[in-house]
């Protein structure tokens, strides 16, 4: 099997602002399971940053480690990219965007990778309100090493295993808006037509900007019981040594602003939707952690823009920062002389 996009292009293919067109913000062809929503995530990334008409050349990519963290292989091709060790992912951006901060930058982590081991430093990110997209593709299980309960997986919801899980799941949109994050949303892997803005918006927000993405794993969580199932398919085929996922259509859902959706799955099991109204008041953060937390008590989940401070200061901003990226400043310019050493050492004595 071929691994390589055709180089071939339709000559007639339309142009952003740019003259891009979106093959231009292609990646590799994705190994990812057939069906899986995060190749959607993928799209939605591309699709946004071309009709956002960025120069794919001027985006940064960074990543952690597990299945989401594999996407940015499958996008902007001809983007820089950083894909880090397990949870470490806000640290390589924070460096990056201080070093260069005129690039635009996209985190892609999952619940594994920002949820557990990155919890400490997905926190940090967010109180220095780094300037960048953090997207997490939440699946509520660890791909990657067959599919064990991960910290957001929901109360009850039963593992491949066979067992429920005890604990409360952690909302990462909650914890983002509590913490002062300046830009959260939620969306679902299979809403592109309200995944795409979401994404340009958080693109074009001075700030840290999250975006949480219900995106139900096909191959580890598709089981009778799971809350975020796709279905189990093993009970409707002949027995085999080796795992096998039959290529399915990707789910995908269409519903009008302040209704709710009912989605169903491969499986037939159900999940509610409930997307915020243009009522919603997007920068109230006390309002925004009632209207989630009262649709997780319905059991629904809460998409769309749930907060947003138009007064964001990045984290260049807060630290007085020259308005020329560090990696452009000369030597002169990063070591003044020891007479203005002195005087700094001066006055903290």
């Amino acid at each position: 099997m071929s691994f390589i996009k055709p180089k071939f292009r339709h000559p007639r293919l339309p142009t952003n602002a740019l003259g891009f067109t979106v093959a231009d913000y292609d990646g590799a062809i994705s190994t990812l399971c057939a069906g899986c929503g995060h190749d959607s995530i993928s799209a939605a990334i591309r699709n946004a940053c071309f009709k956002s008409a960025l120069e794919p050349h001027r985006i940064a990519k960074v990543s952690g480690i597990g299945c989401s963290s594999k996407m940015p292989t499958y996008f902007l091709g001809r983007s820089h990219g950083f894909n880090s060790v397990h949870g470490r992912m806000p640290s390589v951006a924070t460096g990056a965007s201080l070093a260069n901060r005129n690039l635009t930058y996209i985190g892609v982590s999952g619940d594994g990778d920002t949820a557990s081991i990155g919890m400490g430093q997905f926190i940090h990110l967010i109180r220095r309100n780094v300037n960048m997209t953090y997207i997490v593709a939440n699946n509520g299980c660890y791909g990657l090493t067959k599919g064990q309960d991960s910290a957001t997986a929901d109360l009850g919801s039963v593992s491949k295993g066979g067992a429920a899980n005890p604990f409360d799941g952690i909302d990462l949109a909650s914890l983002a808006v509590l913490q002062g994050a300046s830009f959260v949303a939620r969306s679902f892997s299979g809403d592109k037509d309200q995944l795409e803005p979401l994404i340009r918006a958080a693109m074009a927000h001075d700030g840290f900007a999250f975006i949480d993405v219900v995106s139900p794993c096909v191959t580890f969580n598709n089981h009778a019981g799971s809350t975020r199932s796709y279905g189990s398919t093993r009970d409707h085929l002949d027995a085999m040594p080796v795992d096998f996922v039959p290529v399915r259509e990707e789910i995908r859902a269409e519903y009008a602003e302040g209704t709710s959706h009912a989605v169903t799955l491969h499986d037939g099991s159900v999940i509610h939707l409930l997307k915020a109204d243009a009522g919603y008041a997007a920068d109230d953060r006390t309002g925004a952690l009632t209207a989630i937390r009262s649709a997780q008590q319905d059991r629904r989940i809460l998409t769309g823009l749930l907060f947003l401070d138009p007064n964001s200061r990045d984290l260049n901003d807060t630290l007085e920062l020259a308005s020329r990226p560090l990696n452009e400043l000369g030597k002169d310019e990063l070591c003044p002389g020891s007479k203005m050493l002195d005087s700094i050492n001066e006055g903290l004595r």
